[in-house]
């Protein structure tokens, strides 16, 4: 027999959520749900993630931003468009060159807080059967 999902619950042994969570959960917008979402795909590279750490500190040209990775340009402007399109990296001409900055305090505490808690000892529970950790797959430029 098939069921769909919305026919389907699962047992669980512990008390389901309150009214009160189901409330705040659902009165989170949609469209700023798919908003937040957004940034995590766009920040969830790890090349473009190196490149939000580097705007952290200052304003930074391709050409800079090149040298510092080691890239070639054509990679590092990629990988900007994306973070731009995304609304997470701002950037402004001056005289010849055009150099990007991340879009606000937002982005660096939350660039922060992930390599935060990137640096932390790993749990146990995200390590596999073996005992080694837990390595997702390689993600799109």
């Amino acid at each position: 027999m098939n069921r769909s999902s919305d026919d389907f619950t699962p047992a669980c042994d512990h008390a389901p959520p309150s009214a009160e969570t189901r409330k705040d959960l659902f009165a989170i917008d949609p469209a700023l749900l798919e908003r937040a979402a957004e940034f995590f795909r766009a920040a969830g590279d790890a090349g473009r993630l190196r490149l939000l750490a580097a705007l952290e500190h200052r304003e930074l040209c391709v050409t800079d931003l090149a040298a510092l990775t080691g890239e070639g340009m054509s990679t590092i402007s990629q990988r900007l468009r994306v973070l731009r399109s995304a609304g997470l990296v701002s950037r402004r001409r001056d005289h010849k060159h055009v150099l990007y900055s991340l879009a606000d305090d937002h982005i660096a505490q939350l660039i922060r807080s992930a390599l935060d808690h990137a640096g932390e000892p790993e749990a146990p529970e995200r390590k596999t059967e073996t005992g080694g950790p837990v390595t997702p797959g390689p993600s799109p430029s």
